[in-house]
């Protein structure tokens, strides 16, 4: 995650940093006290977050939040001021938000907690899963397809279980009421194509106990939310796998 924070006071910029440190310590933190230095240097860059003094010469954090958003449309501008008759300006640009001087690790974090564009991961593996809202799974960014609806819902319920091995009978009583065991094996057959196809055949686990995810060939916003990756924190909204009825998710 990338934070810019440009403030022309190098006192207020300072306590700005420290504050927004302890809140993102994993963060990668930019700190300007030139605003036009602030946008030439970053305006190729992709950043998540941009913490903006308002009252600044030359280029003001109203100005400068317009050329930001004119290159990343949703990048979360949190303004930084004292003042408030930048308000209706600041709204028009869907600012996520404020934080008042001066500024404490408390208001940064309030800011930070309700982000109006949530940072999405940034995939470590090539197979990666999206649990929050609609369950859908991807490689290297795209995609991915299986031949059949019921494929990705019988995946699904393997990453729900977070690599616990799962039998032929629990599988079926999980997708269907009847017996449709054959069809069971046909849908398993669809998941090892599927993932062999992309090279990742690996991440599906067959054992004289049943079937199951090898966790740690995946990268999913669910596993991350409950190691307390901060990132997959601020991503869940409440749902989860929506498109399916058996699912249900242990927050903290």
């Amino acid at each position: 995650m990338k934070v810019l924070l440009v403030d022309d006071e190098k006192l207020q910029l300072m306590r700005l940093e420290g504050a927004v440190k302890k809140v993102l310590p994993d963060a990668e933190i930019l700190s300007y006290i030139n605003p036009l230095e602030a946008y030439s240097q970053n305006k190729d860059n992709q950043i998540d977050i941009a913490f903006l003094d308002i009252e600044m010469p030359g280029l003001n954090g109203v100005m400068l939040a317009k050329k930001l958003k004119a290159i990343n449309p949703k990048i979360n501008i949190i303004f930084v001021t004292a003042y408030d008759n930048y308000a209706r300006e600041a709204m028009k640009l869907r600012a996520s938000g404020y934080v008042s001087k001066p500024v404490s690790e408390t208001k940064v974090k309030e800011e930070v907690e309700g982000l109006r564009y949530p940072i999405e991961l940034k995939p470590s593996k090539d197979l990666q899963i999206k649990c929050f809202g609609n369950f859908e799974v991807f490689f290297d960014g795209k995609p991915l397809r299986f031949s059949y609806s019921k494929s990705k819902e019988l995946f699904a319920y393997l990453v729900d279980r977070e690599g616990s091995a799962i039998n032929i009978n629990e599988l079926n009583a999980v997708l269907w009421e009847e017996d449709h065991k054959s069809y069971l094996r046909n849908l398993i057959a669809d998941i090892q194509k599927t993932l062999k196809d992309v090279g990742c055949q690996d991440a599906f686990v067959k054992s004289h106990n049943g079937y199951s995810i090898d966790v740690d060939k995946v990268e999913c916003d669910a596993y991350e939310y409950k190691k307390g990756n901060p990132d997959a924190v601020r991503m869940y909204r409440g749902e989860y796998m929506i498109q399916y009825s058996w699912p249900v998710f242990e927050t903290f």
